[in-house]
């Protein structure tokens, strides 16, 4: 960790609009089908660089969670796809029902995650991967057993989040390899503080993504990203049948080797829908100062803002985000669920 501390960036509650972004662009994957049918469908079209010993990173949730990826959606993409892959997952922060190795192995039978073996990554101890060019950290603690993976496939489910605005791939990642004891304080935590969760808006973002770059730059060309915008609570699934209600209606699933690129047109879409719609997600994002995730992850290097939607659906079409939505059906008696984000 660097000695003098550095100074956060800044317009995290700031959308750029797409006409406003600068750069090269991405191919960005993009289906309606939201079925373990359509996720096998966009795997395939990003999976050419995975090769080897495979780990898929979800989230496999709290005990009954409501909201995660549905099981038998990543049972199929096992089962027919990657028969010999692990899912990974690390221990908590926060005690609970996956803060130990012991609880979080409860939980994942509970859950039902049963059909391919589940890589707790901090069971054996952690590792300290490099995190080059980083502003906070030159170095991330990670579950030491993420070196055991040639490739790595970020299974995510998209969705808000209590500190983050959104949980995207990159949260997916930051949050999710780093170990639960080390790595997690890292991120969340100023040394000596009383509070754990002292860390926020800007600075936690920054922290988070040179987390997620640390393990992007350990697998370069073999990782690949996938989320699926459904059941999109302004809630982390971490808060499990404590989430707040779902308004914002389902959207389908983006997927792409370029994780910005991923993360980007998944919050694109949701500012696409209707205002009535999106606003308490848009709300989470902004008051969280989430979408400096986006711009941090362009200043290291990581990815394209700019990119192509092919539209599976429609014999690769490409999309505006505003064409990709259209139709989108809002949830059954949502104004009767309307709370605030704040």
């Amino acid at each position: 960790m660097n000695n003098q501390k550095p100074i956060p960036g800044t317009h995290g509650d700031c959308y750029v609009p797409y006409e406003e972004r600068s750069g090269k662009e991405s191919v960005v994957y993009f289906t309606r089908d939201l079925s373990p049918e359509g996720l096998q469908k966009i795997y395939r079209r990003v999976s050419a660089g995975l090769t080897g010993k495979v780990g898929i990173k979800l989230h496999t949730g709290e005990k009954h969670g409501p909201n995660i990826i549905p099981r038998d959606w990543a049972e199929h993409l096992v089962r027919q796809e990657l028969p010999d892959a692990s899912i990974l997952e690390t221990n908590t922060y926060y005690e609970g029902d996956r803060y130990t190795t012991r609880l979080h192995r409860e939980t994942l039978k509970v859950n039902g995650w049963a059909f391919c073996p589940v890589d707790i990554m901090d069971e054996d101890g952690t590792v300290m991967l490099p995190v080059k060019d980083g502003k906070w950290f030159s170095e991330m603690s990670m579950g030491k057993n993420l070196l055991n993976y040639d490739s790595f496939l970020a299974l995510t489910h998209f969705k808000g989040h209590t500190k983050g605005g959104f949980g995207g791939s990159n949260k997916n990642i930051g949050i999710g390899c780093a170990d639960g004891r080390i790595g997690k304080a890292m991120i969340h935590t100023t040394p000596g503080s009383n509070d754990m969760w002292d860390i926020s808006t800007e600075e936690f973002m920054e922290r988070m993504t040179e987390s997620t770059k640390a393990v992007a730059d350990h697998f370069g060309s073999r990782i690949t990203y996938i989320n699926v915008l459904r059941n999109m609570s302004v809630s982390c699934d971490c808060e499990g049948c404590a989430a707040l209600p779902v308004v914002t209606p389902n959207i389908g699933i983006t997927a792409s080797t370029d994780i910005l690129a991923v993360d980007q047109a998944s919050v694109d879409l949701v500012y696409a829908l209707n205002d009535s719609d999106h606003r308490d997600l848009v709300e989470r994002f902004e008051t969280r100062h989430g979408l400096r995730q986006l711009s941090c992850m362009k200043e290291l290097g990581m990815g394209n803002d700019r990119y192509i939607l092919v539209d599976l659906d429609h014999e690769d079409a490409q999309i505006s985000v505003k064409e990709a939505v259209k139709g989108v059906k809002p949830f059954p008696g949502v104004e009767k669920m309307r709370y605030s984000a704040k």
